[in-house]
């Protein structure tokens, strides 16, 4: 129907919604499906928020997927091939499949049709395997077997078996085809009971607990319909087991009698809420700590040390017992983030009240502890969240955290680490500059021959950049650690001796694959010279009509902002992505799963803002600018309003992939006049920040051993910030601009950038270079009039701080710049006057590698 902009919305949830990879699917007998398919992944890839993602081309049809496969940018899945139309056309395919490195979807069909039982699926999948890795060197590591779930339940005999049969081949698969790994339609399985949700959550729930154990690495499955294996109803987990596990001959019959009896309903739980006080002390100090819950902790621990020979003890046991099970709790992703947090507040405050016994009795050293970590934020970066949350679940976990807190040089980072002895070195960063900070800590841990392991973590680092940039420069283990549910399960079998050296060649046989993968895909991807990409920049027909002249021009400054008038506009589903809660806002309220929880952090912000608001705990700062510009290549120059006096020149970067017909190279210069046309147009610019003053509640919060208000706190100032430049951007649209004065939205359209004009940042994917915030900066008088400073690295301080341009353009949009060849390198070094050298530093995770 031609309805892009609703595709693209349709995809922007399945981001919000925690989805983890994004399936594009142009099947439809009404469609041109490839010319669909190329338009929709190339307006997909335009999109920030969306091209976070991988993308799976999902079509039927040979042609449709090629043509997806030369749009994607990055690696991406073909979903799906097989072997039912024989070898030749199968390995056809994994050859055009392996060249473009992506990965692929393998069903479990063969000439002789789709494969049910056990033996049919290994013995497809090992065929598929075979030819695939001996005949076209595809990397097993990038093939995904289907092996067909399929529906059980349905009453007749030969379907009983279909569950267990998935199961038995997909841990055969994990044992027998190595680096392979296994998907499936999970919905399938329980489509026998549909109509009836609670026992098809039970099913699907089930089935994924038991699948997991053996091995399955991902599905398609609707969060909303699975619950949590220990919380279903006791009856209701045995009779789909039963039916799951082909148990019991009547397990179906026996299934439909209880569906009677509950029609949809949900099950109730009898468990008062105080019988907990109840139990033994050591089981109330677990489900204290378990649930976060403060309340009677120095009670039930005085009760405990009396109980104890020593003080020391009670951590010992009862207490580290109890963090045991909310590692394994959260490890198993049955306890979320925010509730980590809280159990580490109760372990705190239970260790400060044993501290002055522990001291007066005199013992000598502390619980023995699982291993020593230093953790820091590199030098140039100021932000901390991931790196204070990594700390806590460390510290849950009984290793001994050393935090050596934000832009920590690399000579302090590795001075405190020799020292103190550390086992490991953990290293956090969100811009891109932080990147470099790596690779030196890397090379000076090298140099100085140290031979612990060392973790990487933050927003803008990745397995890829790990791989390919860091561990080359030093020769222990250099692993990266997606997010903190993943740190302790990576320190466990590094310091564990029968797992550590096995893990350790794993690590480096994935990372020497991953570099090999990474320069292929490189010398395979097409390029154009930096002139042939600007003659098919973005073109439009420049006239004084287009120019959206403002109301106001020069710089304006806003001191104190009043917060309430911010709380509006912010986005409450990324709060709960910094809390590792995917789901979109206000829906994740009615998740089975995630709904409580989600309602108990959301309560707890909430009661924050009123106090950060009544008690002024926080102040916004902020200043806006638009000023006449003109475009000069892929520069823009700004003069003072009135005159033509040049104040500053920013330097953009221009997009350089082959692109199709009709599809222009973009460069954000693009969207302001040329100067050739003698038209003035305006440029806009902005900086602002909510989190001055922060520094002495987050102390005081620190000190009360409370790291969940304190992270909550940071989270906030975080929140408001982004609210404070998403109306700043309304402001500017109606009042200050006011191109848009009519401009009617909804707070949720806002926040889905609904409106007209774009406002990039520095370090965004379309100027992904962050030092051209020096010159936003000066031009704005910045650190002078708001207070927000940046660092070596060009990080902004305080943190919660957001700084960029504003587009007036009726057609500017985001994009992504990618790859740079060196003529674009070279022709940015001279525009900015500055060493090429200098410019590599700046855009090591933009640069083409020639090898």
């Amino acid at each position: 129907e031609g309805k892009y902009e609703e595709a693209l919305s349709v995809a922007r949830d399945q981001v919000e919604n925690g989805a983890q990879i994004l399936d594009v699917s142009m099947d439809d007998g009404m469609l041109d499906a490839k010319t669909e398919m190329v338009k929709f992944l190339n307006m997909m890839a335009s999109d920030p928020e969306i091209s976070r993602l991988p993308v799976m081309i999902d079509s039927s049809k040979w042609e449709v997927l090629e043509a997806g496969l030369k749009c994607l940018q990055g690696k991406g899945i073909v979903n799906s091939i097989s072997l039912k139309n024989g070898e030749q056309e199968f390995l056809e395919h994994a050859r055009t499949i392996r060249d473009f490195g992506a990965a692929v979807v393998v069903m479990a069909f063969d000439e002789a049709g789709q494969a049910a039982t056990y033996e049919d699926r290994i013995r497809v999948c090992q065929r598929a395997y075979e030819l695939l890795t001996q005949k076209v060197n595809f990397p097993p590591e990038d093939i995904i077997f289907d092996p067909n779930i399929l529906a059980i339940g349905t009453g007749m005999e030969e379907h009983n078996n279909y569950a267990v049969d998935f199961i038995r081949a997909t841990r055969w698969i994990k044992e027998n085809l190595p680096y392979a790994k296994v998907s499936g339609g999970v919905s399938n399985l329980s489509f026998s009971f549909r109509g009836n949700n609670t026992v098809r959550e039970a099913i699907n729930s089930v089935f994924l607990y038991h699948a997991i154990h053996a091995g399955m690495d991902m599905g398609i499955v609707n969060p909303g319909m699975l619950q949590i294996y220990d919380e279903i109803e006791p009856e209701l987990r045995t009779l789909a087991e039963d039916v799951v596990l082909n148990r019991r001959p009547d397990a179906t019959e026996r299934l439909l009698a209880y569906a009677e009896k509950v029609k949809d309903k949900q099950v109730k739980r009898s468990v008062k809420e105080d019988s907990w006080r109840k139990e033994p002390v050591e089981k109330r100090l677990e489900h204290a700590l378990i649930k976060g819950i403060t309340d009677y902790i120095e009670q039930d621990v005085e009760e405990a040390r009396k109980k104890y020979p020593r003080a020391l003890h009670v951590i010992e046991q009862p207490l580290m017992a109890g963090m045991n099970r909310v590692g394994d709790l959260f490890g198993d992703g049955k306890m979320f983030l925010p509730q980590v947090v809280k159990s580490a507040r109760v372990m705190k405050q239970a260790v400060s009240y044993l501290l002055p016994y522990i001291e007066a009795e005199k013992e000598e050293g502390d619980a023995a502890n699982a291993g020593k970590v230093v953790l820091a934020t590199v030098k140039g970066d100021v932000h901390d969240i991931g790196k204070n949350i990594v700390g806590v679940v460390l510290s849950c976990n009984n290793y001994e955290v050393i935090d050596l807190g934000v832009m920590v040089p690399t000579e302090k980072i590795l001075e405190i680490a020799e020292n103190e002895k550390a086992d490991v070195v953990g290293l956090s960063g969100l811009i891109t500059p932080s990147l470099e900070e790596m690779v030196q800590v890397a090379n000076e841990m090298k140099r100085r021959g140290l031979k612990i392991p060392l973790l990487i973590g933050g927003a803008t680092t990745s397995a890829i950049h790990t791989a390919v940039k860091i561990a080359p420069n030093y020769n222990q283990p250099v692993i990266h650690v997606r997010d903190a549910s993943k740190v302790t399960g990576v320190l466990s079998k590094l310091f564990s001796p029968s797992e550590r050296e096995k893990y350790i060649n794993e690590v480096r046989t994935s990372y020497e694959k991953l570099r090999n993968d990474h320069f292929g895909r490189q010398r395979k991807k097409e390029y154009i010279p930096l002139e042939e990409a600007r003659q098919n920049r973005f073109a439009t027909d420049w006239k004084p009509e287009t120019i959206a002249v403002p109301r106001f021009t020069g710089t304006k400054y806003f001191h104190d902002y009043p917060l309430e008038d911010l709380v509006p506009f912010i986005d409450w589903t990324f709060f709960f992505h910094t809390w590792k809660i995917t789901g979109k806002y206000p829906d994740i309220f009615d998740d089975p799963v995630k709904g409580e929880e989600a309602r108990k952090i959301y309560d707890d912000a909430r009661h924050m803002l009123e106090k950060i608001i009544a008690g002024k705990w926080l102040r916004a700062e902020g200043v806006i600018g638009i000023y006449p510009a003109q475009a000069a290549g892929d520069s823009v120059e700004i003069f003072s309003p009135g005159s033509k006096k040049k104040r500053a020149d920013f330097h953009f970067l221009r997009n350089q992939e082959k692109k199709e017909p009709g599809v222009p190279n973009l460069c954000l210069s693009d969207f302001i006049a040329p100067k050739e046309t003698g038209l003035t147009d305006y440029l806009g610019f902005f900086a602002v920040t909510a989190g001055l003053g922060i520094e002495k509640h987050i102390q005081a919060f620190e000190k009360q051993h409370d790291d969940y208000q304190a992270i909550m706190l940071k989270v906030l100032s975080d929140r408001l910030a982004e609210a404070f430049a998403e109306q700043m951007h309304l402001r500017v649209r109606k009042e200050f601009w006011g191109y848009a004065p009519d401009e009617q939205m909804e707070t949720k359209e806002i926040l889905r950038e609904k409106y007209r004009g774009i406002r990039p940042a520095p370090g965004y994917p379309a100027c992904p270079e962050h030092s051209e915030k020096r010159t936003l900066f000066d031009l704005l008088q910045v650190e002078e009039k708001t207070g927000i400073r940046l660092t070596e690295n060009y990080a902004m301080y305080p943190a919660s701080s957001v700084s960029g341009f504003y587009f007036a353009h009726p057609e500017a949009k985001y994009f992504n710049v990618g790859r740079l060849l060196p003529d674009q390198l070279e022709d940015y070094a001279r525009r900015k006057g500055l060493p090429v050298e200098k410019v590599k530093t700046l855009l090591n995770m933009n640069l083409v590698e020639n090898e």
